[in-house]
């Protein structure tokens, strides 16, 4: 007994110690909080340069629930995603800045990836009306995609559904175009979801409805708080930044990631802008849409028959 005890814990200890060996390298990777001082700022802006690409439209007879699903209609039987929202000077809104290999800094609060389904949309739940509906140049009320956001890799992400419909949860690995997770959003006042693994080094995740194409929304996978997600004026700034030399990458749908390296020295502001070409959108072969494409100024006065709620508005 005495040896078999030996050996077990022996055997035991061997373990611990392979375990140690493997995985205490991964966790000294690690981010680390800890005070910051005499640090940089960045800031910049994103434009889009070139005319704005022609808008994606789904016919709804396609898609069950039509019914409900017209209250973010055009009023022509059609539910039209605008996935390129410029502001002044062509600011462009939803582009990620993350600073890469940061290994220390500021606190890294942490993220919720909470997103609510409301009127057949999906968007981030800290996302204020504002920013998920806009006036057209005819009057009309519209909405606005994708509402894009961050989150960690291997992390929970859940969905409220709002609607009185049910709908499906499917998280592609755009950079692969693989299902992450799928999983069931049924009418309830509780959030349904998962945990999101993507493979090492994948960044960009696609949340679409399985039940209604038109439901999109994007993440982005950040490991450090140095990060930002720019508005409609397409500005940003990133604060408390350690000196050092680091990449920095912007990032939004359709655009291949602009990679920029810059030096904060301490107390340091350094200003950084980047463009992004509209010539250079490559869309995925599932995302590809001939047929239904509209231009950005089709159906500028049209009437969303039928549409009731506080989203709801009518053309004159």
């Amino acid at each position: 007994m005495k040896n078999w005890g030996r050996s077990v814990f022996g055997r035991m200890g061997i373990l611990m110690l392979w375990v140690l060996i493997i995985f205490y390298p991964l966790a000294a990777m690690g981010y680390e909080s800890a005070n910051v001082t005499n640090g940089g700022t960045l800031s910049g802006k994103v434009t889009l340069m070139g005319e704005i690409p022609n808008s994606r439209a789904f016919p709804l007879v396609l898609y069950p629930f039509g019914t409900f699903c017209k209250k973010i209609s055009d009023g022509h039987g059609n539910v039209v995603i605008q996935e390129y929202i410029t502001g002044p000077e062509n600011g462009l809104q939803d582009t990620i800045i993350s600073i890469q290999d940061v290994q220390k800094g500021k606190a890294f609060l942490d993220i919720k990836a909470e997103y609510v389904a409301v009127n057949c949309m999906f968007h981030p739940a800290d996302v204020p009306d504002s920013e998920q509906f806009g006036i057209s140049k005819g009057g009309t009320l519209e909405h606005i995609h994708p509402a894009v956001g961050v989150f960690r890799n291997d992390q929970l992400i859940t969905v409220l559904n709002k609607d009185p419909i049910i709908h499906n949860g499917q998280v592609f690995q755009s950079q692969r175009g693989n299902i992450a997770l799928n999983f069931p959003i049924p009418v309830s006042d509780k959030s349904n979801g998962g945990i999101v693994h993507l493979d090492p080094g994948k960044k960009i995740a696609q949340m679409i409805c399985g039940m209604h194409e038109f439901m999109q929304t994007w993440g982005y996978v950040v490991d450090n708080p140095y990060y930002a997600r720019t508005k409609r004026d397409g500005l940003f700034s990133i604060d408390q930044i350690p000196p050092g030399t680091y990449k920095v990458i912007a990032w939004h749908p359709h655009f291949q990631p602009v990679e920029k390296e810059i030096t904060i020295l301490p107390d340091g502001k350094v200003s950084l802008d980047f463009e992004f070409d509209s010539s250079e959108i490559k869309h995925p072969n599932y995302e590809i849409q001939e047929k239904f494409r509209i231009g950005p100024q089709a159906h500028q006065h049209g009437d969303i028959t039928g549409c009731e709620g506080p989203y709801c508005s009518h053309g004159q």
